[in-house]
């Protein structure tokens, strides 16, 4: 799906009714401008109709991830793609050039600046970018536009808003309702729209339909004024009260007709010829009206789930939303009752969305009702939870679970700490800590940053638990060395040692710091080129606190800290034998983490050793790992040593293709290849190899198509995504 909004149906191009003279100015639109603006009244339908239209744009290309669309070749107005940033979900503008880098699968891992990130990135690409539901941070998005205009020239950027940008080069389409029986050109668009929702939702009220009732739909339609979003929940009461039913209720509501409007053609309305009635009364009347038709348990339920910015499951509605006079048994029921009502979506993966409008509904009850400290305290709390059981299943097979869990949750993870770091920074700094570590590996590197050192800002070292403190620190130092921070990283990583060593010893759960610090300080040394320091750093930590290296995170990835210092000090022998102990006793466990670094190590010894068949099998498995848990940084140095392998086995078209996908995943991180010391000379002497066997002419041909596949790659479904 591209994204979601306060478009009417989020299902295929079957569901769009309509809309033909719209969808032809808008498509005319895309071929000649570079900033179209859709706007309109929540529930309109702009969502829907840019969603239609950017689906047509990127037809030449596949379906993929965060609502992005990827040629297959480069074919079409936008060889580069279509991408769709749902802006619906962030409170303020503080997120909004990170959830456009994600919708452009920008893992950025240096320290610029993201908005430098994204126009670097986007460059001198063809693209199509869709800023979906902007009207709420109509002045940031105004200012991200200006920039991406002035940075990117082949660049098409589509939003939808219920007001304008304002931007001189703006061209405004003013989506207007769906043409309804009192419209002077009688399309009867919203009578279609109408019956084919009153089908799904009452298939014993299906059309045909009498006259009679043709005319009680007729009345809906006019009384709603074609408002989709309005269309649809009156469709939903059908499967408790007959069309005449609605019928007469609406006219009560809203009384009688009114005369049609001045004539206007289908298609998006003039900003100068006003609609009769308002369309915000009949929107709002139809939602309120869906209200008064829920059980008051039911509007409850409504107005708590507006609590969640995105998509959530049924674990987490029960979770947040279960507070008395609601059990958690009572929730499902009445999950399953507002998405009959269409109060609620249910996406194919089974998860569920509130669209903005009618989480804004909700949102003024909750208020209203004086609920909204307590829930956003019992919603912080349930995604902490979630944090916390994905670091306790991280060395079974329900690690790569937690990492999608984790990743899929990102902006309500946000929003707990948001709220933590205003009521409670101690907890703020501990779910910045045991988050940092997966958006790491996931690419929220600014995220991870940025929340850790205003956690860190935010409490007073003698006013927080020194392990809380300790474990932050290392999820910091983690973070700037995956930027490319070393110094700074190497600073943090001395601190975190020093002040582990100063905690109390204890049991076994008390080595988790001084295990942390080790890690952050050996692989800080590792990546400035001292192998045997990391080596004594790992060792020495590893000896003070005996165990096995299946103990505990902490303790497995200082072993494998070790493990990379052997290899980086020529003890091949020793480096194998411990990476195959790891790689075999992570298999069992079904851990992706540590056995893709494993392999890895592995990869790169046989490359050193003259057996690079077997390096091939190794880097294969390495990318298998790092693709379950969707790490862009760890599959670009994978697709470096099976590029190596295959220089090295002779097959130098298969080199050059690799080589050019893994320069997609590194453009995508924005690093020039990188990595520890040992592997650029690898690099190097194997990307000369698989040249000198192809001509320069063929291996950039190779290098081109591996790219071309690199971009397909990466665009890669997300969770929670219908």
């Amino acid at each position: 799906m591209l994204g979601h909004g306060d478009g009417y149906e989020a299902a295929g191009s079957a569901s769009f009714v309509g809309r033909t003279g719209e969808l032809a100015l808008l498509e005319r639109a895309l071929r000649e401008d570079r900033l179209i603006t859709l706007t309109g009244p929540g529930g309109v339908g702009k969502t829907r109709l840019a969603r239609r239209a950017a689906g047509l744009a990127g037809a030449a290309g596949t379906a993929g991830g965060a609502g992005a669309t990827e040629p297959a070749a480069a074919a079409g107005p936008f060889p580069d793609g279509v991408h769709w940033a749902d802006l619906s979900p962030l409170p303020d503008e503080r997120l909004l050039v990170a959830t456009v880098a994600d919708a452009l699968d920008l893992a950025d891992h240096t320290a610029r600046t993201p908005a430098a990130a994204v126009r670097q990135w986007i460059g001198g690409r063809r693209l199509l970018l869709v800023l979906d539901c902007c009207e709420h941070l109509v002045t940031a998005v105004r200012s991200l536009v200006r920039e991406l205009l002035d940075a990117a020239p082949h660049l098409v950027l589509l939003v939808t808003s219920r007001q304008p940008l304002g931007l001189a080069e703006e061209r405004v389409l003013d989506i207007g309702p769906l043409p309804h029986a009192i419209d002077p050109f009688g399309a009867e668009e919203a009578l279609a729209l109408f019956t084919r929702r009153a089908a799904a939702a009452a298939p014993g009220q299906a059309p045909p339909w009498t006259e009679a009732r043709l005319a009680a739909a007729r009345s809906v339609c006019a009384r709603l004024e074609g408002i989709p979003l309005a269309l649809e929940l009156a469709a939903a009461q059908l499967a408790d009260h007959t069309i005449e039913e609605l019928a007469v209720r609406l006219a009560r509501r809203i009384g009688p007709l009114s005369a049609p409007g001045p004539a206007r053609p289908p298609g998006p309305a003039s900003a100068s010829v006003p609609l009769q009635p308002p369309r915000h009364r009949a929107l709002r009347t139809a939602i309120g009206w869906s209200h008064e038709w829920c059980a008051p348990r039911e509007r409850l339920l409504w107005l708590r789930l507006s609590v969640f910015g995105g998509a959530f499951d049924q674990a987490a509605a029960r979770a947040v939303c279960s507070a008395a006079p609601l059990t958690e048994t009572d929730v499902p029921p009445l999950l399953d009752a507002l998405v009959a009502k269409s109060v609620v979506r249910r996406g194919a993966d089974g998860s569920y969305r509130m669209l903005d409008t009618i989480r804004e509904y909700g949102s003024l009850w909750r208020d209203e009702a004086g609920e909204r400290e307590a829930l956003r305290e019992a919603h912080a709390a349930y995604f902490t939870e979630l944090v916390r059981a994905a670091e306790r299943d991280w060395l079974g097979p329900a690690q790569r679970i937690g990492y999608r869990r984790v990743e899929a949750v990102h902006g309500d993870l946000c929003a707990a700490l948001d709220h933590y770091l205003a009521t409670a920074p101690e907890r703020a700094l501990d779910l910045a800590a045991r988050a940092g570590f997966y958006w790491a590996c996931c690419g929220h590197l600014h995220a991870a940053r940025g929340y850790l050192e205003r956690a860190l800002a935010a409490v007073r070292p003698e006013e927080v638990d020194p392990r809380i403190r300790v474990r932050a620190l290392w999820a910091l130092g983690v973070t700037l060395l995956l930027q490319g921070e070393q110094e700074q990283a190497h600073r943090i990583a001395v601190g975190c040692e020093a002040l582990a060593a100063g905690l109390d010893e204890g049991p076994e759960g008390d080595a988790r710091p001084a295990l942390d610090a080790a890690y952050l300080l050996g692989l800080s040394h590792l990546l400035a080129g001292r192998p045997l320091a990391a080596r004594i750093v790992s060792d020495n930590a590893l000896e003070a606190f005996p165990g096995t290296p299946f103990d505990s995170g902490p303790r497995i990835r200082c072993h494998l800290v070790r493990v990379f210092a052997l290899t980086g000090t020529g003890l091949f022998t020793d480096a194998r034998d411990e990476a195959e102990l790891l790689r075999a006793g992570c298999t069992e466990r079904g851990e992706h983490w540590t056995r893709a670094y494993a392999d890895y190590q592995l990869a790169l010894i046989c490359l050193f050793e003259g057996r690079p068949a077997e390096s091939a099998v190794h880097a294969r498995a390495m990318l298998e790992g790092k693709r379950e848990l969707g790490d862009s940084f760890g599959t670009a140095l994978g697709l470096d040593l099976l590029a190596a392998a295959r220089a090295a086995t002779g097959d130098g078209a298969g080199a050059a293709r690799a080589y050019g996908t893994g320069h997609a995943y590194w453009q995508a991180v924005g690093h020039p290849q990188r990595g520890t010391p040992e592997l650029a000379s690898v690099r190097e002497e194997f990307e000369r190899t698989a040249r000198g066997a192809l001509g320069d002419q063929a291996y950039e041909a190779a290098f081109r198509e591996g790219l071309r596949h690199g971009h397909v790659l990466r665009t890669r479904p997300r969770p929670y995504e219908s």
